[in-house]
């Protein structure tokens, strides 16, 4: 019998980043949590219409929730179903995880960032962060150091 081929690695299985989330907030601890969906935003994050740039998350009632995320909704959605494309998602995470997030996000200035979205055993999962915010002395910071290893990068290369 022929091995079962994996969908997700021949292609990326990538479907949002938030490129923004690291140069806004210190990342200390990340999360893989599930999302509740609707067959409309399943079908247009196959075809890769997710964005993550002004979304975040809450906690709520015990629950985790995902807001600011927009899905475009695809031209052959169905026509019985009104797509909303920036809705509340639900997000799935175990209670002892639930439980450590709601205690560490009560703490000053600790938030709950998404930082990715990607495919894991054909699911939809999101990565959140739990971050702290920069100040704006510290973005400077992060931006000296990274234009650094580049240049850093470029004298090692030439010899």
């Amino acid at each position: 019998m022929a091995a079962k081929k994996n969908k997700d690695s021949g292609g990326n299985s990538t479907i949002a980043l938030n490129r923004q989330a690291t140069h806004e907030y210190y990342i200390e601890e990340r999360h893989e949590a599930g999302l509740v969906l609707l067959g409309w935003e399943v079908k247009s994050l196959r075809a890769g219409r997710a964005q993550l740039k002004e979304s975040y998350v809450i906690l709520k009632n015990g629950e985790a929730w995902l807001l600011g995320s927009h899905f475009s909704p695809l031209p052959s959605a169905s026509t019985h179903v009104d797509p909303n494309p920036a809705r509340t998602r639900k997000l799935l995470l175990h209670g002892h995880e639930l439980s450590r997030l709601i205690g560490q996000v009560e703490r000053k200035g600790y938030t709950l960032i998404p930082l990715a979205m990607y495919w894991k055993k054909g699911r939809a999962k999101l990565e959140i962060g739990l971050g702290k915010g920069k100040k704006l002395h510290d973005k400077r910071d992060s931006e000296k150091e990274r234009d650094w290893r580049r240049e850093k990068e470029r004298v090692m290369r030439r010899g």
